[in-house]
């Protein structure tokens, strides 16, 4: 029956969500359960899942790694798939994911999926916009999030399958708000590097960047998406660029700060 429920629950995490998160809820009609876990939106966003038929919990930010794990704790199987509000299942995603199930016991305990981007109005097709493997799908037994403040990632010991369809991956975002985005996140990792001891000098502030032009443009071949490809590209390797003087920053900070010997 191609329309039957699978026993897998979709977790979204949200706030102020609602020009974004009634599409992203659409692509995901055949999971039993879709539960989203708002932080406090102003808008719309709870009352757009509620009549979707989400179940919605309200919980205070944690942090994205955090905050994807309680979402996780909190769903009703123990099979879960893990979206943003700016991702939609498609689908030939949908069709994999089901073909998971459609075993008694699935053949892995987590699987990635490619993730294509669109920037600057272009589905991006090399490059570090795709395919951009991530992993989504997960028994939540086998399998959690870090803790990181950003760049979350999931972590497990189990033999990891991949899927075939992608997870499309539009933000609504304009330049100036993926700039400042960058510039965010490039802060947090910055900050959580130095606390995990990590410190970097002026070659890694030049060599970082440098590298992920190389792979990125050359060898996974941006240059074949054209303008937006080279553009998505250079604000990859300038956030690199960012992250790394931050951390350098921070280094100096604390010991131009630190205690003072009389």
């Amino acid at each position: 029956m191609p329309d039957k429920k699978i026993p897998l629950s979709v977790v979204i995490i949200a706030k102020d969500a609602a020009s974004q998160i009634g599409e992203c809820i659409d692509s995901v009609k055949f999971a039993d359960e879709v539960l989203v876990v708002d932080s406090g939106s102003n808008d719309a966003t709870r009352a757009i899942a509620d009549v979707a038929g989400c179940r919605v919990i309200e919980k205070e930010w944690l942090g994205f790694g955090r905050q994807k794990q309680f979402a996780v704790g909190a769903a009703k199987h123990d099979w879960v798939l893990c979206l943003d509000i700016d991702e939609r299942v498609s689908p030939p995603l949908e069709a994999s994911i089901r073909a998971v199930f459609a075993d008694a016991t699935p053949k892995h305990f987590a699987y990635r999926m490619p993730r294509r981007n669109r920037f600057l109005g272009r589905w991006l097709a090399h490059g570090e916009g795709y395919p951009d493997w991530t992993l989504r799908l997960f028994d939540r037994n086998q399998a959690s999030w870090s803790n990181d403040e950003v760049h979350e990632t999931v972590i497990t010991t189990a033999d990891v399958g991949r899927l075939s369809g992608d997870l499309m991956h539009d933000s609504a975002e304009d330049v100036t708000m993926y700039l400042a985005k960058q510039n965010r996140y490039s802060s947090l990792h910055a900050q959580a590097l130095y606390g995990q001891g990590v410190r970097a000098g002026y070659l890694k502030l030049f060599l970082s960047p440098l590298a992920r032009f190389i792979k990125f443009y050359f060898l996974r071949q941006g240059f074949l998406d054209g303008g937006p490809g080279f553009a998505h590209v250079a604000i990859g390797c300038f956030a690199a660029f960012a992250k790394y003087a931050k951390l350098i920053e921070l280094s100096k900070k604390v010991n131009e700060d630190g205690p003072q010997v009389k």
